[in-house]
């Protein structure tokens, strides 16, 4: 099939790669021109584990091209992607310009018949103003306007593309519903349903399925507080919870809050799409509530340990990318702890094996980059866990010990265990536990071996 995805942004990229791997002609267009010229020398301008390979086969094949012309790029399409951003306003809704702005330019060059597909997220009804907007130029019997919202995870889109729990597609046409489950096919051979429903319905599932996912999320981080008050483990907690077949074990993991392209975008706009229907949608207003204190909880943890004057002090802090395997930084609580531990007056040095790049253009000098994990950690008052990265989960701890200037770790992902922990004699600070070694809370720094040997730990 042929194929024209417009936007090379994240899900715009992965998209059109994909729909190409599976033997389709894809031209992906993007007004950047820098941008198209790295895509064309087959550079990913975007970390994704399992994308650059899929990218580079499929330009070698001929399957997949770039450019910056729409015209040229939709001429052959039978199907139109709109892979296009819709960043929050100032009010939380989806800010649609750039799919309506798009949506004129088509209706002026279109000549023959194609189905226009809704890939973005965008609120309920938008399908409607696509087509409104493209019908004041251009013949109805030309187009047809489909939602169909992508469910991609930032770090394993690839996989999640190639083999999706379920595709859902919003049509109330019966020739673009033939073209969209011609396309899909190939995708759910092992069985997974292809869902067809309304344009609306269509529509309001994306933010339902994403608005959802960050309440768990939320009501974890609320559990993991409640459990540090209460003396409970929230560990234990969530696999109680977890092995209940009504629950399910999935985002049930307590941390710092989520961050990202789509969480946070997501449920602001529903949140809004519900005040424009004069309804006040409780539940959704207190995720993102909670989800605003719990980015600041280390902040705080790290206050509660050193003062709540940080000057002369320095961190190190691991993992800046909103989760692992992205160099996406939207919205990451990475950045709300480096704004508030700057604001205390303290000295940082970050490392993330992808993030680092995107940080640096929003801090500048203002903070200091290192160059591996060990090498951000030496001489700092405490290490920082931000984002749980595979490399951070089985460190050379004796190594940590000498490089810091405290045995001091504050873990926003629980990437360790109060056992382990217990056993190598850090003070320790976690999300929803109990602290380990409180008894060194403000005492400088006792060697590691001497620590252990006080336990009875070493001969």
């Amino acid at each position: 099939m042929q194929l024209a995805i417009i936007g090379t942004g994240y899900v715009g990229l992965v998209t059109g790669t994909c729909f190409a791997e599976t033997g389709n002609n894809v031209v992906c267009i993007d007004i950047n021109e820098e941008k198209i010229k790295q895509l064309k020398a087959g550079k990913s301008p975007i970390y994704e584990p399992g994308l650059d390979v899929l990218l580079e086969r499929n330009i070698k094949e001929k399957r997949l091209e770039f450019t910056t012309s729409l015209e040229d790029g939709i001429k052959n399409a039978q199907v139109i992607f709109l892979a296009l951003p819709t960043p929050p306003g100032k009010d939380g809704s989806a800010d649609l310009q750039f799919v309506l702005s798009v949506a004129d330019q088509l209706s002026t060059i279109i000549t023959s018949y194609k189905v226009i597909v809704n890939k973005s997220t965008v609120p309920v009804g938008t399908a409607e103003k696509v087509t409104e907007v493209m019908s004041q130029k251009l013949n109805r019997d030309l187009f047809d306007v489909v939602s169909n919202p992508e469910f991609l995870r930032e770090g394993v889109a690839v996989e999640d593309f190639l083999k999706p729990d379920r595709v859902v597609i919003g049509t109330s046409s019966e020739r673009a519903k033939k073209l969209m489950d011609e396309l899909y096919q190939p995708f759910v051979r092992q069985g997974n349903p292809i869902f067809f429903m309304d344009e609306r319905s269509s529509e309001m599932t994306k933010y339902a399925a994403n608005s959802y996912l960050a309440m768990r999320i939320s009501f974890m981080n609320e559990m993991a507080n409640l459990c540090e008050k209460a003396g409970a483990n929230v560990d234990w907690v969530r696999v109680g919870i977890g092995s209940d077949s009504r629950i399910g074990k999935r985002f049930l993991f307590p941390g710092v809050g989520y961050g990202g392209s789509c969480f946070p975008k997501d449920v602001q706009a529903l949140a809004q799409t519900a005040r424009e229907m004069d309804y006040d949608f409780h539940l959704v207003n207190t995720v993102m509530k909670v989800n605003d204190q719990q980015k600041l909880i280390l902040g705080r943890k790290v206050k509660e340990y050193f003062g709540s004057d940080l000057s002369g002090r320095t961190f190190a802090i691991w993992g800046l990318a909103f989760k692992p395997e992205t160099d996406d930084i939207r919205e990451a609580p990475a950045l709300y702890l480096i704004e508030e531990l700057l604001d205390a007056g303290a000295k940082l040095r970050v490392f993330d094996p992808e993030a680092m790049p995107n940080v640096k253009a929003i801090f500048g000098d203002r903070i200091e980059y290192g160059t591996d994990q060990y090498n951000t950690i030496k001489d700092a008052d405490a290490l920082i866990i931000v984002t749980e990265w595979s490399e951070f989960r089985n460190p050379n701890f004796e190594r940590i010990n000498e490089l810091l200037k405290h045995p001091a770790i504050f873990d926003g992902r629980n990437v360790y265990t109060l056992e382990k922990m217990q056993e190598l004699g850090f003070y320790y600070e976690s999300i929803g536990r109990k602290v380990i070694h409180e008894q060194l809370r403000n005492e400088i720094k006792i060697p590691h071996a001497t620590i252990v040997r006080e336990r009875g730990h070493l001969d």
